[in-house]
């Protein structure tokens, strides 16, 4: 991949960037601005360098409609406060507005045009659709930059058609998460621990089914712990379980004993009847049972005490270390201890310690860790992931061709 000095002088230059501003609101608030800090190093290298610099990002899901509800608006803001200068927002993503101000722009200004996501050619899946709003994209700029390394993963308009209409170079963001996770999967230190939590099995297959092979160590935990262990034998009262990958997992464990490596699993769980989702409320009462005593009318929500210790003594003996999901329902006081030691475990780890992106990086943040306490706290959840499936992100594949 080409890199933005690779472009050239770009003193005077219009260019189009494309971040990954797709972060959190409450009542219209930004919640954790983590991808927008983690965009700065590439902006600023830009504006230092006298670009005129459009932005192209998205919010949430507003399925190719305009809906005020997913406005980048906050996302100006915020991104105007922490540069220091004004980010105004075009009313459009491609009409008369996106186009007057990206031609206003003088060296060292910034802009960004509306959520990309409002066009429906967006995500797309006809080639032909995409590119034509492209082709829109591309008269914003001269040349293009990749720095949403969230959605690398994604064959949309405002990430692989794109790049293949102007001169392309992927940001430094983009550049970094790259150079992080190939050592996870090129020849990592050892031991090299993989913990993984989250609800689904079925979310978290191709990569078991990779990292299987590359690490020395597998840790599972969160709800889809629960349906490993089914697969040894174990009741689970009411947890969370995947009936359909019962077998996968059967054969996951079978696979690691011929292989001589470990999937560690709880040994206790902290249980109650229910939770409201709603209003984040418990129903019942807390309690904390082994797995080999799981109540029928309960389920379980969060890794035990015991089962903390047994997870943060295999990471913290680690030398490199790579997390994704959450161990229980974190956003639930009474079910947050379980992440908040494991988030604690990779924040002593001497060697290489990566976050995964996703639920990940929203927890230790809203834990009270700065991003400084581990080695990488990754931007992309999904791309992370299939990067490690070891599958070709069409993001980066576009910008290598």
């Amino acid at each position: 991949m080409k890199s933005i000095s690779d472009l050239g002088d770009l003193h005077g230059v219009r260019v189009v960037i494309r971040c990954d501003f797709n972060v959190p609101l409450k009542g219209g608030v930004i919640t954790d601005d983590g991808r927008i800090r983690a965009a700065l190093p590439t902006l600023k290298q830009l504006l230092g360098a006298g670009a005129r610099m459009s932005v192209l990002a998205h919010l949430g899901r507003p399925g190719g409609e305009v809906n005020p509800k997913y406005t980048l608006a906050p996302v100006a803001i915020r991104l105007a406060e922490l540069l220091g200068q004004p980010v105004p927002l075009a009313a459009d993503v491609v009409g008369a507005s996106a186009q007057a101000l990206s031609a206003s722009l003088n060296d060292g200004e910034i802009c960004m045009v509306e959520n990309v996501r409002y066009e429906p050619a967006e995500e797309s899946k006809d080639a032909a659709q995409r590119k034509i709003l492209a082709e829109k994209y591309a008269k914003l700029g001269e040349v293009f930059v990749s720095d949403g390394f969230g959605v690398l993963h994604r064959k949309q308009a405002s990430v692989y058609d794109i790049a293949q209409l102007l001169p392309s170079a992927a940001g430094a963001l983009v550049k970094a998460e790259i150079e992080v996770l190939a050592q996870l999967v090129v020849n990592p230190k050892r031991p090299f621990v993989v913990v993984l939590g989250g609800a689904k099995v079925a979310d978290k297959l191709a990569v078991i089914d990779n990292l299987l092979r590359i690490a020395d160590t597998l840790v599972i935990g969160g709800g889809m712990a629960y349906t490993f262990l089914a697969a040894q034998g174990y009741a689970i009262g009411k947890s969370i379980l995947d009936e359909a990958n019962i077998g996968t997992c059967q054969r996951y464990l079978d696979t690691a004993a011929e292989l001589g490596k470990r999937i560690v699993l709880p040994v206790d769980t902290v249980v109650a009847p229910g939770v409201d989702f709603e209003t984040g409320k418990v129903i019942g009462e807390v309690s904390l049972v082994p797995i080999t005593d799981m109540p029928d009318d309960q389920g379980g929500y969060d890794i035990g005490s015991a089962t903390e210790k047994l997870f943060t003594d295999v990471i913290r003996a680690a030398d490199t270390v790579f997390w994704n999901g959450p161990m229980g329902v974190c956003e639930v006081p009474e079910f947050a201890a379980g992440t908040k030691a494991i988030a604690q475990a990779l924040s002593e780890v001497a060697g290489l310690s990566v976050v995964g992106g996703g639920d990940s990086a929203a927890a230790v943040r809203d834990f009270g860790y700065s991003d400084a306490a581990f080695g990488h706290v990754s931007t992309g959840g999904g791309a992370s992931l299939e990067y490690l499936e070891g599958k070709t992100l069409p993001g980066i594949a576009v910008l290598e061709d």
